[in-house]
């Protein structure tokens, strides 16, 4: 009866009569189709007055921060994936995005994955880190997560709207293309092997910037679900942080957000949403010297390679036996100079540092580690492509061991999940030093490497 009424429906409103049939010998032959796709995007701009990581929202720009994706039904439980324009979701915050947008989809709270772009003109998200401070009778600051609850109150509306217009997903498009002149690494190295500098996301000092890119992973992936012959969502993986400039006062995507709107503009039909991939170490220093201009040369150039990417992009049939869902659960070990009386003693002093500088977050992360907590690595499988997802601010390395593992495979990675361990390094290069593994920057402790590592191979070598 629902394919009837929808092929009249279209006959109807299409005034085009050669569409109006092709659409309609379209549906007829997905009658049988096992897999189906929804999508939902809503508004993730704070209002003026609001916090965000950094600053107080003092206006807003031409475009906002969004959050949307997809929800995939028809292979098990409901798959959700989420990305929202935010710097990070954390601890309890993260849990609550993940159960409420599971509750709306009809599914399990592990069966959803929701990632940030770290944008820093943005807010922070973390319920642990609010209530820990309400508590001590401190004024939460940038965890104050009232606008942050409307956001998960929204998107489960929106998800909850979606799922009626689900729609057949018959193929599956996977392309890749390299970027140019966009990412390059952060840390300079020495003669010594230690980080003699670092290449900041916008980088004033042209001999600095001058230094060769470095280890980065240069290729955009993009992953697009059909129906029929008429794109549904394209998901686009790339890493690098996402700063050209910021400190504003005005919530914007920044050049990833910016390169997606372009991207959306070329291919209306298909919501475009975008995943951060392994970045923690990667930036556009190299290439961008923080003027305003480079914004939109950043932003063209990524989006050149989306473009590069969609053209290459090769359509395959896909149902529900060619969709997986695999999760490694990891216990992260934290770092060694996270001292639990310490940050606790901080607390009840009211200490500036401890209020300013995130403190509230890493007492959190500490004590859902202490108390056993595990983190899931995730591997999505769809046809040839495996989708891996994690938490934190992971260096490019994890994601160029990824792919090395399952050469013969289309692997892609979304990082910046639960964002509680902050910068995750490799062994070496807590070695090496540099402010990315600083006792200021990453939560976790060097043994984090040979266990994410492991996660991903057992995921990647679990079906052929």
């Amino acid at each position: 009866m629902f394919t009837r009424v929808l092929i009249a429906t279209v006959v109807l409103l299409t005034a085009n009569s050669q569409l109006a049939a092709a659409e309609a010998s379209t549906q007829t032959n997905l009658t049988s189709a096992t897999l189906r796709i929804a999508s939902f995007d809503v508004d993730a701009t704070p209002p003026i007055g609001s916090r965000m990581a950094y600053d107080p929202v003092t206006n807003r720009w031409d475009l906002g921060l969004r959050a949307r994706g997809v929800v995939l039904l028809g292979a098990g439980e409901p798959i959700v994936l989420c990305a929202v324009d935010w710097i990070g979701i954390a601890n309890e915050g993260h849990d609550a995005f993940q159960s409420a947008l599971a509750r709306a989809a009809g599914t399990s709270p592990r069966r959803v994955a929701v990632h940030t772009l770290h944008q820093h003109d943005a807010p922070d998200c973390d319920f642990s880190a609010e209530r820990i401070l309400e508590e001590a009778g401190h004024d939460p600051g940038q965890f104050d997560g009232r606008f942050q609850r409307q956001v998960i109150a929204d998107l489960a509306t929106a998800i909850g709207q979606s799922l009626p217009r689900a729609r057949p997903l018959t193929h599956l498009g996977l392309g890749e293309a390299r970027v140019e002149k966009v990412a390059s690494n952060r840390r300079i190295l020495g003669p010594d092997g230690k980080v003699r500098a670092t290449r900041w996301t916008a980088t004033p000092d042209a001999k600095i910037r001058s230094a060769p890119e470095g280890t980065i992973d240069p290729i955009v992936s993009l992953v697009s679900f059909w129906n029929g012959e008429r794109p549904v969502a394209v998901l686009s993986y790339y890493a690098t942080h996402p700063q050209s400039y910021y400190r504003t006062g005005i919530p914007n995507p920044d050049f990833p957000g910016l390169a997606r709107f372009f991207r959306q503009l070329a291919v209306p039909a298909a919501l475009h949403i975008h995943f951060n991939g392994a970045g923690g170490n990667i930036g556009a220093g190299k290439y961008n010297d923080g003027s305003p201009e480079n914004r939109l040369a950043l932003a063209e150039r990524l989006a050149d390679g989306m473009r590069r990417a969609w053209e290459n992009t090769k359509r395959e049939p896909v149902g529900a036996r060619d969709v997986s869902w695999d999760i490694e659960p990891v216990a992260l070990p934290p770092a060694k100079h996270l001292v639990r009386e310490k940050l606790e003693a901080q607390l009840r002093n009211g200490e500036a540092a401890f209020l300013t500088q995130g403190g509230a977050s890493r007492l959190a992360w500490l004590r859902r580690c202490q108390e056993g907590r595990q983190y899931d690595v995730v591997c999505l499988g769809l046809g040839r492509a495996r989708i891996l997802h994690l938490p934190g601010e992971l260096f490019v390395e994890y994601q160029l061991a990824a792919k090395a593992e399952r050469p013969d495979l289309f692997v892609a990675m979304a990082a910046y999940g639960d964002y509680a361990p902050w910068y995750i390094g490799t062994a070496v290069a807590y070695e090496q030093g540099g402010y990315e593994t600083s006792p200021g920057a990453s939560n976790v402790a060097p043994e984090v490497e040979p266990a994410l590592l492991a996660a991903i191979r057992k995921l990647l070598r679990a079906r052929p």
